[in-house]
């Protein structure tokens, strides 16, 4: 496989993507991680980090990087998947505002991490932009600051952003408004995994490649070339978990799609902005993200493709033509100055983690040792940061503030069987682009998106 092809970050890593060797029989550990991504490294280095004695062994079925850490679009943001609001409505005003003040504190982490082990991934905390292009769009922006000043975040933590100030930001078409929070950094996706992946190896970690795990249980992980055995086995897998036994109904893999633009003239950018590496999105239901790369590319998403049948996952999955051409329309929409034919040099896309209740969760079943992260809905590049934090305490019995974050221990419900839960993923996302559309036509907001927003507990 060239994993260069699979991501425009693989492709521009300055390493060949060699993988590190496989297992090559039976072995004792004292942490069993499986996965390396964010989720199962992150948990590694802050294991490592707390007890140097520990014996951590990370298992991955291709290289460190190769799901979703190495394909996102690059934002170490603090947005969870639960808004404050429904966090707020579950387990009461105090703990919601501790779960998201929790996030804004890892943004500044993973930075402090990232500077101490000298990891090259083009960090920039330059913030957000959400525009507002239209009147619903704008009075959305409204709703979310005055639900966020509400719950108790401060004033900097989302600011109203004028026409005027949206523009001089991201002066994307038709800006009316926005918001933005500084609690974002523009990053390197690749650069951070693969680094990463080399700090937890200096640590003393060992990371076995090309080593499919074909079933986790109680006190080991099992892969075709030997057991590994070990008191806690962590499963870090996210959009892949469903082909492990018994998780094919735990999340939903749903595909993200990016394409990007070659290096665009400096004169582009004056028009387009983004001088701080803003990352930017607007108000639409579909969720569309986009940053300014450090090489000067415009790298741009957004959701679209359909949920396949079974909860399959499959390389061929990763190009939709049909979503790649929806991108480049929708960004020369909001960039004319990129003209008729947006010079786009990359498209790939992988799959992303959708817990049935849209809420992610980190815990530890103690009776057990089995260990999970996940569900992250796309937001993982943060939060995964918090959930290493977080296992990493749970893991050597340590009470602290991240382990009473009302997300240690939920336990989502499982997804509906087939063909419901094909019916309900590839229904709701046709109600959004649908919603999108009438807002168009209308200017009016739709009553059946904010319905189903409510349904999935936003």
């Amino acid at each position: 496989m060239r994993y260069q092809e699979l991501s425009y970050w693989l492709s521009s890593l300055d390493e060949p993507l060699t993988p590190r060797p496989a297992l090559s029989g039976d072995a004792d550990a004292d942490v069993v991680i499986v996965g390396a991504g964010y989720t199962g490294l992150w948990t590694a280095y802050y294991l490592a980090v707390a007890d140097p004695t520990l014996r951590i062994t990370v298992l991955e079925k291709e290289i460190a990087g190769y799901g979703a850490s190495g394909r996102n679009g690059g934002w170490c943001s603090a947005l969870f998947p639960t808004s404050l609001p429904a966090l707020a409505r579950r387990y009461g005003r105090d703990p919601a505002l501790a779960m998201q003040r929790a996030m804004h504190e890892t943004v500044r982490e993973v930075g402090r991490v990232v500077a101490a082990e000298g990891i090259d991934c083009d960090w920039q905390r330059g913030g957000t932009v959400v525009l507002a292009r239209t009147e619903v769009q704008l009075g959305r922006a409204r709703a979310a600051v005055a639900e966020a000043h509400h719950h108790g975040l401060d004033p900097a933590d989302l600011v109203l952003l004028d026409a005027a100030e949206a523009a001089a930001r991201c002066s994307a078409e038709g800006v009316r408004g926005g918001t933005y929070t500084p609690h974002c950094a523009a990053v390197h996706p690749a650069r951070l995994v693969r680094g990463l992946a080399r700090a937890v190896e200096r640590r003393g970690v060992t990371i076995f490649e090309r080593t499919p795990v074909t079933a986790v249980r109680a006190g080991a992980a099992v892969t075709p070339a030997g057991v590994v055995r070990a008191p806690v086995v962590v499963r870090a897998t996210e959009g892949f978990t469903p082909a492990l036994p018994g998780q094919h109904r735990t999340v939903a893999p749903v595909y993200s799609l990016m394409v990007a633009t070659e290096p665009l003239p400096e004169e582009t950018w004056a028009r387009i902005g983004l001088a701080e590496r803003e990352t930017f999105s607007d108000y639409r239901h579909v969720i569309i993200y986009g940053q300014r790369t450090a090489d000067g590319r415009l790298a741009f998403g957004g959701r679209g493709a359909p949920y396949h049948f079974g909860s399959r996952v499959s390389p061929g999955y990763d190009r939709e033509p049909r979503v790649f051409t929806a991108l480049r329309r929708v960004l020369g929409e909001l960039f004319p100055v990129l003209g008729p034919e947006v010079p786009v040099s990359h498209t790939w896309g992988g799959p992303l983690g959708v817990a049935r209740d849209w809420a992610a969760s980190v815990g530890l079943d103690r009776a057990s040792g089995l260990a999970w992260a996940g569900g992250y809905v796309g937001d993982g590049v943060g939060t995964s940061n918090l959930a290493g934090r977080t296992l990493a305490d749970l893991i050597r019995g340590v009470e602290s503030d991240l382990t009473a974050l009302p997300w240690v221990n939920h336990r989502s419900p499982r997804w509906e069987p087939e063909p419901l839960r094909w019916l309900a993923v590839n229904a709701g996302l046709k109600l959004m682009f649908s919603a999108d559309e009438a807002e168009a036509r209308s200017g009016r907001p739709s009553r059946r998106a904010a319905a189903f927003s409510r349904l999935l507990g936003h």
